[in-house]
């Protein structure tokens, strides 16, 4: 696997090549995900967040797919190159074995993620509720849980400050169980992402 810097990775994206760019959001981070096709040529290069995963420079076969792994877990991911007509091509991502719009609806219900502020740094965390996992800005976050009166507990520092993310039962039958991430005792409110 070839790495370039990101102004290699720019000049190359300049030449015209670049056809698609996706952001996908993981546990450990959200990935940048582009793709450069030389419809004449058949090149196909892959960036993740800048840096080359992937460099083909000449294919007969101006379709296909190809595969890389992105994050942490190296998540598998494939970039699909169908041809619509002529010489226009469709370019779709599929993470781990689902089209994108799928593993996002996934990751939407087995996870949880929280944008917050703590000493004025920007901080991702994200719950992973199937094995309670928690991540900070890429870094899988020791933890200690207990079981409480309404719920459970996941206690863990963000630098200096007390973090817990409560579950409890919603009491409604659609919603389940519910997460809150509470620092130092505040609750911050859930992101969309």
């Amino acid at each position: 696997m070839k790495t370039s810097s990101c102004q290699e990775a720019s000049e190359e994206m300049l030449s015209g090549d670049l056809v698609a760019v996706w952001e996908v959001a993981l546990s450990d981070g959200v990935y940048r995900i582009e793709f450069a096709h030389g419809t004449t040529t058949g090149k196909r290069i892959v960036y993740v967040n800048g840096q080359e995963v992937v460099r083909k420079d000449w294919l007969f076969k101006l379709v296909g797919k190809e595969n890389f792994t992105v994050g942490a877990a190296n998540t598998k991911a494939t970039i699909n190159i169908e041809a619509i007509s002529g010489f226009a091509y469709e370019y779709t991502l599929e993470v781990d074995g689902k089209s994108l719009q799928k593993f996002i609806d996934n990751r939407a219900k087995t996870t949880k993620t929280w944008l917050l502020k703590v000493d004025g740094e920007d901080r991702r965390v994200v719950l992973e509720k199937d094995t309670m996992d928690v991540w900070c800005n890429g870094q899988k976050m020791e933890t200690m849980g207990e079981f409480v009166d309404d719920g459970t507990e996941t206690h863990f520092m963000v630098g200096e400050h007390e973090c817990c993310i409560k579950a409890t039962n919603s009491g409604k039958k659609k919603s389940g169980i519910v997460h809150y991430l509470l620092l130092d005792g505040e609750k911050i409110p859930a992101s969309t992402q």
